[in-house]
Order: C-alpha cells, then sequence, then structure tokens
C-alpha cells in the first residue's frame, strides 16, 4: 500500500480509502451487503494496509456506522492506527431539525455517529452536501465546537460549487474557526467538471481531493451496455442504480468507456485498474474513496497502485471527454 499526507495536514493516509455506503442493511439498497457478507472486506482491507475509511450517518440510516465500529474492533485494529471519516447532513428520520447543518442538527448527529461506531472521535467529520438555508457562519461555528470538544481532529466538505467552498475557506480563516482540509467531491473519467473550478482551488488552498465513485458507479468497468441508455449489466447495482442511469449515459461517456477497455485490454488489465490508475495520476488527488461488494474489487484497487500510465494512454483517456451538466452537488 502506498501512502501520502493529507493536504496540507500531518495526517497521512492509504492512497486508497475504502468508502463504506455498500455495508449496511439491503433493505435501504438492494445492492448493499448485511454485516456478515460485509466484513470479508474490512478484513481484507486491513490486509492490504488500508487504513482510510469513509461512511456517513445516512448510509443505512446509521447501520454503516455501526458496521464500520464492530470492524475495527473484529479485527483488532488499533484506533491510533486508522483515519475513520464520516458525513452529516441528509435526513436521518422524519423530524424537521433531523437534517441538515444547523447547529442543533450537528452537536445530535456527532454524537450519534460516535456512539454507532463506538468510538470517543472520528478523525474527519465532513459535511455531506452545503446546506443552503442554515447561515454559513452557523455552520462553522458548530463545527468548530465538534473539533475543539474533542469530537473531530480535522473538518471536510463534500460536492459544492467552488464559489461556495471558497466562501467557506474564507469565512473560517476571517474567523479564526477550524479550517475544512479536505473536498470529497465527484470525478471520474466520465465527469470531469471538478477540472475547471474546484480541482484548481483545492490545489491552491491545499486540501485533500478525495473523490466519490472513481469507477461511476461501475460504469467505467464495462458493466453496462448502450441498449435504451439504461443500465442492463450483470450487477445487482447496475441493473437498479437509477441514480447512475441518471449521470452516465450519454454518447460520450460510452466513447471513454471504450477507451477505458482499449488500454485495459492491450494490458491484460480489468477496466478498473485502468480507470483508477488514471484518477491517480490527476494532480492534487489524494485517495479516491472504492467502492467493493465483490473481493475482487478491492484487488482491482490495490493493483491500480502500481499501474504507470503513459503520457499517450492518458490523452487516449482523455480525449473522448465531452462536457457534462453539473453532477451531484445538490
Amino acid at each position: 500500500m502506498q501512502y501520502t499526507q493529507f493536504g496540507n495536514t500531518g495526517l497521512r493516509v492509504s492512497r486508497l480509502c475504502l468508502g463504506c455506503m455498500s455495508y449496511g442493511s439491503p433493505g435501504w439498497r438492494d445492492w448493499v451487503l448485511d454485516e456478515a457478507a460485509s466484513m470479508p472486506f474490512f478484513e481484507r482491507a486491513f490486509e492490504l494496509g488500508i487504513n482510510f475509511f469513509d461512511t456517513a450517518d445516512v448510509y443505512s440510516l446509521g447501520e454503516s456506522e455501526r458496521i464500520l465500529g464492530r470492524a475495527m474492533r473484529a479485527y483488532g485494529a488499533r484506533r491510533e492506527d486508522l483515519v475513520i471519516a464520516t458525513k452529516v447532513f441528509f435526513p436521518m428520520g422524519a423530524g424537521e431539525n433531523n437534517r441538515g447543518l444547523s447547529r442543533k442538527h450537528i452537536m445530535h448527529a456527532i454524537d450519534e455517529s460516535l456512539r454507532r461506531l463506538g468510538t470517543d472521535y472520528v478523525d474527519i467529520y465532513q459535511i455531506h452536501r452545503l446546506d443552503r438555508v442554515t447561515p454559513m457562519a452557523e455552520i462553522l461555528d458548530a463545527l468548530h465546537d465538534v473539533v475543539k470538544a474533542g469530537k473531530a481532529r480535522y473538518l471536510g466538505a463534500s460536492s459544492m460549487y467552488a464559489w461556495e467552498f471558497s466562501r467557506l475557506l474564507h469565512l473560517a480563516e476571517q474567523r479564526g474557526l477550524t479550517r475544512f482540509v479536505s473536498m470529497q467531491n465527484h470525478y471520474n473519467l466520465v465527469y470531469r467538471e471538478e477540472e475547471r473550478e474546484m480541482l484548481p482551488l483545492c490545489r491552491a488552498e491545499g486540501v485533500a481531493v478525495i473523490p466519490w465513485s472513481p469507477l461511476a458507479r461501475g460504469f467505467l468497468t464495462g458493466s453496462r451496455t448502450r441498449s435504451d441508455g439504461k443500465a442492463s449489466g450483470a450487477t445487482v447495482r447496475a441493473a437498479s442504480d437509477a441514480f447512475a442511469d441518471e449521470m452516465y449515459f450519454q454518447d460520450d461517456d460510452f466513447a471513454v468507456v471504450d477507451a477505458v477497455s482499449a488500454i485495459a485490454k492491450a494490458r491484460g488489465v480489468p477496466n478498473a485498474q485502468v480507470a483508477l490508475a488514471w484518477l491517480l495520476a490527476q494532480p492534487g488527488v489524494t485517495a479516491p474513496i472504492i467502492g467493493a461488494t465483490k473481493l475482487p474489487h478491492l484487488e482491482d484497487a490495490a493493483a491500480a497502485l502500481d499501474i504507470p500510465l503513459t503520457a499517450e494512454e492518458l490523452a487516449a483517456l482523455a480525449a473522448p471527454y465531452r462536457p457534462h451538466p453539473v453532477l451531484g452537488n445538490l
């Protein structure tokens, strides 16, 4: 496993982060693995040297956090060796104050996340999306207090517009509050709009970049077809992921997959390794958040670390891309 600095912090993380949305309750999403089926993935991740794990309170409505906490204890992982990230924003129930980024909800949500994880602190507490109703000053004040209370070591943000993130960074500095040190954004070979503003901003500000959906929800593996512009792949997720249907089915998206497939075939490796190798080679990318519902997914991700793509291959992968509407910020 390779390790790297987490932006401008002293924190060291594995270059792959295991995303835990796939571990929880099949009742939440039919492709999600239950606890018994999830545990081998954590065991293998520890064996591979992955020390960075990302979850969220909303994933299986808390069950993902519970399973991650149990996995830490089941496999004897030392808490000080792990980097645990979770997120807050999306509704956790029907109550009017059981969502968003108000002071009230943040203070309640962090305590609930810690209880489910079975730990005294998280390493990175992230806002899952920007609450555009709650004033930015209130959000930042509450998150600062979470850090000062010792419940989080660092703060992170997720998908939003670059001008919004810039305002948050400036306001935190202006008010002497804890600053965001990471951006978890939507970035992969078929969605590269982040290259316009967000990625240059993060590089300039020393912010770690931990992209979500690095394989475009499996689209880049070649598991989907052009037929009717909908998923018809062999996996449960490919056949049932309506969100992916809305995001990745332009003709040019399939042209990108064709380019990935051509290089993968020439190298004798799966598409996933090539797509991840491309992402790992992009300036400023710290650690893609990988999802795995089959153990070979983890092996492919680890193997991608050892694939140095040539300049010609990088150019061939980038060439078919065409602009997209903004996806994932709302």
